[in-house]
């Protein structure tokens, strides 16, 4: 009997009773348990994230930033509950806590009280983080943790992007004002440059008079030290002066005691002695007027008379006749004159009488000569005693009518020598000073001489640092113009562009390659496959792996190993087609290849029951074990969740040698689309395994055509 006749006579087998057709159902619909179920539980869990309830704590208490409220823990939970992500509870902190530990939220979102003040920090000058707190339970979910990562992780890149745009859009409204203030700094430089020339012509002029400066600086030095030294003599005479000031007060004091009452009892006769002194002085100064006109001509006159009484007396008393004896002289003579014969003159008495009178008279014209070469040569101190007579006359006729008032006066005098005593004491206190202070003024001088020297050296150095500044100017004005036009001018639509690129440079464009629409069409390759071969392994637990009938009647060892493989690959090929009608009508999986995937999935039903049915007819009970512990190694080792390069290395061992491995890969690429490299080399592999494993069943066929003890009495037995 052929292999077809033999499985079909197998399949009858299930259309014998009622319980046969239900396990024949339960084959069928066993895949879908595993591959349906699993992937409908969690097909897109993405878009259900709204269901899960999370805590949001929002403490910002909001802040102000130039002159702009700033609510940004408002504007995030706002955000947050538009967003539909999660269903977003706002709480207490407190609550929140209390939540998230017992279950009750999967996790809280805390918007601390000075988020706002710290995201507004970043345009002040010390900008400070803004810090959301997430808190996670585990214990709670693992997933909820992981999914929260990723979300909270856009929350606060769309939180940062926004802050930096506020702080981006500063810096460039500032480089508007750089640049502004640049151009008006290169107009200044402009100003500065001719400023600085005239500073150049000024700093010479400096030079040239601080040079004038240094000469009058040392005279004035030189000046106050004569100054000190005079100021010493005059610190000697004021002391000398306060000295006799206050020896005067004394005095003038002691005599107001003693005069005091004399002028009180004498005012009228000191008045009527001061008119008679007036009086006197007065008719002085006309006999002196008198005298200065006379005396010339009372000695003209005398001389006269004595030349007359000459003559006279020579005519009549001289004459030789009557002359005495020669050599003798008249005692009484006055002028001791003698006559030639040594005699006198005549012995008469009227000659004596009128040589008297010529004596007399030439004794009178020498004095009236006398007296006026005296006047004539005392003018001067004549009109010097007549200015004198005038001022005695004066002030004796004024103390003539300031007697009543004397006493008075003198009291009055009194007062002003005792203030003029005070005074001169202060005369020489402050003399003293100042001879002090010219001391320290000398001193001064000094230095100021010194430090006149050292400024003109400075303005020498001054004139030349400013001539290379003009030069510096003239390098700066055309600095700052060319800085002016390399500084960006900014207008709003060229800022606000600018600061969109800036507050995020970096975006993240994606180009998804055949991208699966939801989380099920992603794990579809992993759990279909998975499904396959637990129908292929729950339906050799209801069909013998080798018939036993072509056993029994020593059939071909390929004959039995076909007969025992094409009812399972029949089961396989029916479940195949209700696991994928079930996933496309009532899940919706889409796929790139439909008929290519079913195509496909057909060998797979194929390989798996072949290497199924190997390891049941070679190990007999124990190859079922072998089965579940071969459909683990693949599950771990295929990559169908997470890359197998992040497993370890004996999964990453066995990945290229498991089956399952390459069916994965060929599924995802018939699913969602790509080359079929991978599909055509899966292809290749399973044809491989199914070929290899049917001839190991037809070699364990062969032997179990051969009775042995171990047969008759099974060690282990299901």
């Amino acid at each position: 009997m052929r292999s077809p006749r033999l499985a079909a006579l197998e399949l009858r087998r299930f259309g014998r009773g009622k319980l046969p057709r239900a396990a024949l159902v339960a084959l069928l619909v066993l895949p879908l348990l595993y591959g349906a179920l699993y992937l409908w539980s969690f097909w897109d869990p993405y878009s259900r994230l709204d269901r899960i309830p999370v805590a949001l704590v929002n403490d910002d208490r909001g802040a102000t930033a130039d002159g702009k409220r700033i609510t940004a823990g408002d504007d995030i939970a706002g955000g947050l509950r538009d967003s539909g992500t999660f269903d977003w509870r706002e709480v207490s902190a407190e609550e929140a806590r209390r939540g998230v530990e017992d279950g009750t939220y999967y996790l809280s979102l805390t918007v601390p009280a000075d988020f706002s003040r710290r995201v507004a920090s970043s345009s002040g000058d010390s900008p400070e983080t803004g810090a959301l707190e997430v808190r996670t339970n585990d214990a709670n979910n693992y997933i909820v943790g992981q999914i929260s990562r990723t979300v909270f992780g856009e929350v606060r890149r769309a939180a940062s992007t926004k802050t930096s745009r506020s702080f981006l859009d500063r810096i460039f409204v500032s480089f508007s004002d750089i640049h502004g203030e640049t151009v008006r700094a290169a107009k200044g430089a402009d100003r500065l440059k001719g400023g600085i020339g005239r500073a150049e012509k000024g700093s010479e002029d400096l030079a040239d008079g601080l040079a004038d400066a240094r000469k009058g600086s040392g005279k004035l030095s030189k000046g106050l030290k004569d100054l000190h030294r005079g100021a010493g003599d005059l610190e000697d005479g004021a002391r000398k002066v306060a000295d006799g000031t206050r020896t005067l007060a004394d005095k003038v004091n002691a005599v107001d005691g003693e005069v005091g009452p004399f002028l009180e009892d004498n005012e009228k006769t000191i008045g009527d002695t001061a008119r008679f002194v007036a009086d006197s002085a007065g008719r002085l100064r006309d006999d002196l007027d008198a005298l200065e006109k006379r005396a010339p001509d009372a000695a003209k006159d005398a001389r006269a008379a004595s030349g007359t009484l000459d003559d006279v007396h020579r005519t009549r008393c001289e004459d030789p006749a009557r002359s005495g004896p020669a050599g003798t002289t008249d005692p009484t003579d006055p002028t001791g004159t003698t006559d030639p014969a040594g005699t006198t003159g005549s012995a008469d008495p009227a000659c004596a009488d009128l040589e008297r009178a010529r004596d007399a008279t030439a004794a009178a014209a020498a004095v009236a000569e006398d007296v006026s070469g005296l006047v004539t040569d005392h003018r001067g101190d004549l009109k010097k005693l007549d200015t004198h007579l005038g001022t005695l006359q004066k002030q004796a006729r004024a103390l003539a009518d300031r007697a009543p008032r004397l006493s008075e006066d003198l009291d009055d005098a009194v007062t002003r020598i005792n203030k003029l005593n005070a005074g001169a004491g202060k005369v020489a206190a402050g003399a003293k000073k100042l001879h002090k202070g010219l001391g320290t003024a000398e001193t001064g001088a000094l230095d100021l001489d010194e430090g006149v020297g050292e400024l003109k050296t400075g303005a020498d150095d001054l004139n030349g640092g400013i001539f290379k500044l003009v030069d510096g100017s003239g390098e700066l004005a055309g600095g700052l113009h060319e800085g002016a036009g390399r500084i960006p001018d900014y207008d709003k639509q060229d800022r606000d562009l600018r600061t969109e690129v800036m507050a995020d440079p970096v975006r993240l464009v994606t180009h998804d390659l055949h991208k699966a629409p939801n989380y099920g069409t992603g794990f579809a390759p992993y759990f279909i496959p998975l499904s396959l071969w637990v129908g292929a392994m729950v339906a050799y637990m209801v069909i013998a792996p080798m018939n036993r009938r072509a056993l029994a009647a020593g059939a071909s060892a390929w004959r039995i190993a076909l007969a025992g493989w094409l009812p399972v690959l029949v089961i396989g090929v029916l479940q195949t087609v209700a696991l994928m009608s079930v996933l496309h009508w009532a899940l919706g999986l889409q796929t790139a290849r439909a008929a290519g995937t079913v195509g496909f999935l057909f060998l797979v039903t194929a390989c798996f029951a072949a290497i199924v049915q190997w390891l049941n007819a070679r190990f007999g009970a124990a190859g079922r074990i072998l089965v579940l512990a071969l459909l683990m190694l693949q599950l771990t080792s295929a990559g169908g969740t997470y890359p197998v390069q992040t497993s370890p290395g004996f999964f990453n061992a066995l990945h290229p040698l498991l089956p399952m491995t390459h069916v994965v890969e060929a599924l995802r690429r018939l699913i969602t689309g790509g080359g079929l490299g991978p599909v055509w080399q899966a292809c290749a592999v399973l044809a491989a395994f199914t070929v290899g494993a049917l001839a190991l069943t037809a070699l364990s066929a062969r032997r179990r055509q051969v009775w042995t003890l171990d047969r008759l009495h099974p060690e282990l037995s299901l």
